[in-house]
């Protein structure tokens, strides 16, 4: 099996692509040990010291770093830790710990409903498919419609970057904004 790295925008997030599906929908995120416990690989990751976040994603699984640690340190036992668990046959999540389905699905009726569902069509086939290349994920929160504020939820590689509020800003913003006129603003939700 030949794992292929990449860099994302983040510099404390490495993503690494099997070439093989991986969650195949959904995908899930590990922000800290005890989330972990819901997936073997995930656990074992954050056995590596250094680790500070798994992501799991379609066809590709990102992980997270502290600062202070340095990729020539942990690459290669994270290389070999999913190396060896993708090709054991062991699941991936132990039973009850599914894959996270998407968007949040609040209530929304009438004219705001219709407006949300523009937000979240413009994500699942604009946005999200770009992030995707980076190694993480942006999902819909809510929607102020008295504000005109989308609330988004940045995972894997977009959480905690550096460039994550300019993707918001520049890139996701004016995009809403252009396409749904209802959109003042996008901000992300912690």
């Amino acid at each position: 099996m030949f794992i292929q790295t990449e860099a994302t925008p983040n510099p404390d997030v490495l993503k690494f692509a099997p070439g093989r599906a991986v969650l195949g929908e959904g995908t899930r995120d590990f922000r800290d040990p005890e989330a972990a416990a819901a997936s073997p690989l995930a656990a074992e990751l954050f056995e590596i010291t250094g680790v500070s976040r798994v992501f799991f994603g379609p066809d590709f699984i990102t992980v997270g770093k502290h600062a202070a640690v340095d990729w020539a340190h942990v690459k290669a036992l994270i290389l070999a830790a999913i190396m060896d668990h993708l090709t054991s046959g062991r699941p991936l999540l132990l039973e009850g710990g599914e894959a996270e389905g998407g968007h949040d699905e609040g209530v929304y009726e009438g004219d705001v409903a219709q407006i949300v569902a523009e937000i979240k069509d413009l994500l699942d086939t604009r946005i999200r498919p770009a992030v995707a290349q980076d190694g993480g994920d942006i999902l819909f929160n809510r929607f102020d419609v008295e504000t005109g504020v989308v609330w988004l939820n940045m995972r894997g590689a977009c959480s905690g970057c550096p460039s994550s509020s300019a993707t918001l800003k520049q890139g996701v913003e004016n995009m809403l904004k252009h396409y749904v006129p209802e959109v003042t603003a996008v901000e992300q939700a912690l």
